[in-house]
């Protein structure tokens, strides 16, 4: 049996070769230009060699044929499968199509979570503005020491001023590293909020309300020496845009929590695949924000600094963004 098997291989490669040759032609063709690029009579061929593959592949393992050409017949029908079942779109198409309604139309859809998420951010940071105005030294339990730096209630309102408007060199530059910090500390939170809503929305929930705490007690001490409108102006430039991030991305794992408590008339499984459609590109757009409000952080923030600009800046941008989330991907009736 051993030795007839290579002359059995050999023969049955020899009367189907033909046909697997045009077929890999063809599929490498779809792979590398889209199969947009074949004629009507070369994609009826895609289909119909296809077809003919999976049967020499079928035949082959009941046969039980040498393991290299079976390994090489289902490279080739796996491949050929794609070529002609999944749906064929550049790279460019599949970013047009985001920016020019998909990730919008999500944002639409999940506005009961977003408002849910931005509710939670204005609880954090009311809860810690009012508990501050009682005692300052609450401050400390809601600020981590990395993110606090030198200010605190135990700063001047000098030093505290300072930080919204000096340009000097050396403040910049702690400024500048401060900023890297910030930024990767809400790209993580950003990430947490969205991975773990998933558990009834709980985690995503409270991390929501941390960041408003941390924002409330900062406002706090702030306004509490007079320079609400300075930090407003301050925040406004680069805050609009990670807060509304943040919330996006909470806004993902609150969809994805609510897929599993509440699925309707679906299973749970069906009803988290249904959501996490959405939820996926909340946070891609959540992490296209982070990215902008981080150079606004890291840049324009220090180089302007004028209150009434910074805040013309920032709700400018924040406006732009409401813009394509509201009117992206609608279709004139």
């Amino acid at each position: 049996m051993s030795e007839t098997q290579p002359i059995r291989s050999t023969r049955f490669r020899r009367e189907r070769e033909a046909d697997w040759v045009a077929l890999e032609g063809l599929v490498a063709r779809v792979e590398s230009s889209g199969g947009n690029r074949l004629s009507f009579d070369e994609s009826r061929s895609l289909a119909a060699l296809y077809r003919k593959a999976a049967t020499s592949l079928s035949v082959a393992r009941d046969i039980s044929l040498d393991r290299g050409l079976l390994d090489y017949l289902e490279a080739l029908v796996a491949r050929a499968f794609l070529a002609v079942y999944a749906p064929q779109e550049s790279l460019s198409g599949v970013i047009g199509r985001f920016f020019g309604g998909s990730a919008s139309a999500a944002v639409r859809r999940s506005w009961a979570s977003i408002l849910m998420a931005f509710l939670a951010l204005a609880l954090g940071g009311w809860v810690a503005a009012m508990l501050f105005a009682q005692d300052p030294a609450w401050f400390y339990a809601f600020v981590p020491g990395e993110l606090a730096g030198d200010r605190g209630p135990g700063a001047s309102t000098e030093a505290l001023r300072d930080v919204l408007f000096n340009t000097d060199g050396n403040l910049v530059a702690q400024l500048g590293a401060f900023a890297a910090f910030l930024f990767s500390h809400n790209t993580r939170v950003a990430l947490f909020s969205f991975a773990l809503g998933v558990f009834a929305c709980v985690p995503s929930l409270l991390l929501t309300i941390y960041n408003g705490l941390i924002l409330g007690a900062f406002w706090g001490l702030y306004a509490d020496r007079g320079l609400g409108l300075e930090l407003f102006g301050w925040l406004s430039i680069h805050g609009v845009t990670e807060m509304s991030a943040l919330a996006l991305a909470a806004a993902g794992g609150f969809r994805l929590g609510l897929a599993l408590l509440f699925p309707g008339g679906l299973t749970r499984k069906d009803s988290l695949r249904a959501a996490s459609k959405d939820a996926v590109k909340l946070a891609l757009v959540a992490s296209l924000m982070l990215l902008v409000a981080g150079l606004l952080e890291g840049f324009a923030r220090q180089m302007v600094t004028d209150t009434g600009m910074r805040i013309m800046i920032g709700w400018g941008i924040g406006a732009l963004w409401l813009t394509w989330f509201m009117l992206a991907g609608r279709r004139a009736r």
